[in-house]
């Protein structure tokens, strides 16, 4: 049975929705446990089972003043987007952080996301930049919108751990991140620059912020033009290239390794 409720919460599946309420769903007892933690819950749609298996999860909501609604199967599939649904799904209040916020505390390790369509791919650099020890991820331009069911998924739960940032100006964005003395390194097949030298010079020990383009287009000429350098992840063997969120992790974690290696000196 779907209620008025679900019909409503349904309705956040589409960008135009979200933004109007300014609200997205999380789905899944990883997403949801990490988005209570947030303190971002606003309500919690659960099976029986799901409501049973997870009850620290939905009782730590609950406690935080989320609603608390026990749907059937049949409802809470309609809320989710994967094949297997676990039980769970959240309505969450989005936490978008102005840039110059993010930029108060001077980051070490940023991520910028220049028109980087694929949620998959999006979710996945947000993850690795949490990981490696990112403070923000900027979604810049016509970028996906960061809280996409799959985008969410994606993230698994690194979404509710950075300050996550939209700008619709990438230039701007850049521009507005060299201006606190972090230094802007574009990643590209094409680049001048190479990982490994930057690394055995010392330069990616400095606050760094990596920005990555779309993997079908890469990143546009205007964007290449105000980075500090343009970087290329060297290829030893015999593959043509790496995948966005391959490349992603070697440079974010390049410039992690260099930070902590610094900070032990």
């Amino acid at each position: 049975m779907r209620t008025p409720r679900v019909v409503a919460a349904r309705r956040l599946q589409r960008r135009r929705e979200r933004d109007a309420a300014g609200l997205f769903l999380a789905e899944g007892p990883q997403a949801v446990r990490e988005a209570v933690t947030a303190a971002v819950v606003q309500e919690i749609f659960g099976t029986s089972h799901g409501l049973t298996r997870f009850a620290d999860v939905v009782g730590s909501a609950r406690e935080g003043g989320a609603r608390i609604s026990e749907v059937t199967d049949e409802a809470l599939a309609a809320l989710a987007e994967t094949v297997q649904p676990q039980g769970l799904v959240a309505v969450c209040a989005q936490h978008p952080v102005p840039l110059e916020k993010a930029l108060e505390g001077g980051p070490r390790l940023a991520a910028v996301l220049a028109g980087i369509r694929d949620p998959g791919n999006a979710g996945t650099v947000l993850r690795t930049a949490d990981a490696a020890g990112a403070g923000a991820v900027v979604f810049a331009g016509d970028a996906v919108d960061p809280y996409n069911g799959k985008c969410v998924r994606a993230s698994a739960g690194s979404l509710f751990h950075v300050d996550v940032v939209r700008s619709p100006d990438p230039v701007a964005a850049v521009e507005a991140i060299r201006g606190r003395g972090v230094a802007v390194l574009a990643a590209t097949g094409y680049g001048d620059t190479d990982l490994d030298d930057l690394a055995d010079t010392g330069r990616l020990a400095t606050p760094t912020a990596w920005l990555f383009g779309s993997e079908a287009h890469g990143l546009p000429a205007e964007l290449l033009a105000v980075a500090d350098a343009r970087v290329r992840v060297p290829i030893h063997g015999a593959a043509e290239s790496l995948n966005l969120a391959a490349a992603a992790a070697v440079c974010l974690y390049a410039s992690a390794r260099a930070q902590r290696a610094r900070g032990r000196a």
